[in-house]
């Protein structure tokens, strides 16, 4: 399967490519992941290969011995079904049930699968906007629903090589192709905005240089100083940040108040909201982020890693719902993703008024 046999992938609504699925391996760059070495870094390739081959012959020998074939089989075929197969037409009847009446609503770590699926599904009410550059490798990227009732022309342009371009030149930031989309966009009053999604990367050392780069992308260009600013993300901050490792929410918040802005949790978020409760079993490649079940509270990802930025002074918060369930209710103390809720991430909702 990895080294013969050809598999289609979309690319569009009308296209695909065709390869094999070892060139879907990407390197691992250090930038992103400072714990690995430079020669690891150079040899991420085979040794992931070889890793992966490893692991998978590892687990099913393990599997195989702890319990008989029929009964983990059996329930590995329902989570793959509910958390993968059936994962885009989950997420499309959560919005469409839960959040049909957004004006814009911003996605992160989409496949390629789901913005064909989003463009046929939500055609008579919004404008699905992929970035101009899909990441067909990893197959996870930021994207945007525009309300064709608020935006009626959607995207008028995409800013996305900009906002790269206003990176310090010669410092790294650990982003990939697709983890950024920003647009701007004209409301059916006449307002200019630029409206940005976000992926951060696992430690979140993106997050602080991506919005810089979005503030500098706008206060340097002429045609976007009247524009008003906002932002979706998924910031990957922390409870409890780690200096250069792990990026800390309440130094993420000082950050961001310091450049005029605020965010759906207010100037000062409450480092205990947590919008991720997730944690890890052995039986998946990322070892150092597994745990025992009886430690899933005090070593998985429980963490406020979600926000939503705008100008402090252009917009004031009237309400903001997080939702782990898709019902625009959120459980606290519950683990998921769930069968019924695909996202490792609760999902934000916020009321924003002008100010006058």
């Amino acid at each position: 399967f990895m080294f013969k046999n050809s598999v289609r992938i979309p690319i569009s609504e009308t296209e695909s490519e065709e390869t094999v699925p070892y060139k879907m391996l990407q390197p691992i760059s250090k930038a992103k992941y400072p714990d690995i070495t430079e020669d690891e870094a150079a040899r991420s390739l085979p040794i992931q290969t070889l890793c992966g081959a490893i692991f998978d012959a590892i687990l099913v020998h393990m599997m195989n011995t702890v319990v008989d074939p029929p009964v983990w089989q059996s329930l590995k075929k329902t989570m793959v079904e509910n958390l993968n197969k059936q994962k885009v037409p989950h997420t499309v009847e959560i919005l469409k049930r839960s959040y049909s009446s957004s004006d814009i609503i911003a996605l992160q770590e989409v496949s390629s699968s789901f913005v064909i699926t989003a463009q046929h599904e939500f055609a008579d009410h919004y404008h699905v906007v992929p970035p101009s550059e899909i990441d067909a490798s990893r197959d996870q990227n930021s994207i945007l629903l525009l309300s064709k009732a608020r935006f009626p022309n959607g995207a008028t342009s995409e800013i996305t090589d900009l906002v790269h371009k206003s990176f310090p030149e010669g410092v790294k930031v650990p982003v990939a192709t697709g983890d950024i989309l920003a647009v701007t966009a004209m409301d059916a009053s006449g307002n200019d905005y630029v409206i940005a999604s976000f992926h951060g990367d696992t430690n979140g050392l993106a997050t602080i240089p991506v919005v810089d780069a979005i503030l500098q992308t706008m206060a340097s260009t002429n045609f976007l100083a009247n524009h008003k600013l906002i932002f979706g993300m998924d910031a990957n901050t922390y409870e409890h940040g780690e200096a250069g490792k792990k990026q800390d929410v309440l130094e993420f918040a000082s950050h961001f108040v310091s450049k005029g802005l605020s965010s759906c949790w207010g100037d000062t978020p409450n480092p205990e909201n947590y919008t991720t409760f997730n944690a890890r079993t052995y039986l998946q490649t990322q070892l150092n982020k597994a745990c025992k079940s009886s430690e899933k509270r005090e070593k998985g990802d429980v963490n406020p890693k979600d926000f939503i930025l705008f100008a402090n002074e252009q917009f004031e918060v009237v309400l903001t719902l997080k939702d782990n369930t898709g019902d625009k209710k959120y459980i606290e103390d519950m683990a998921f993703p769930t069968l019924n809720f695909p996202s490792d991430h609760g999902i934000l909702s916020t009321v924003l008024k002008e100010r006058e």
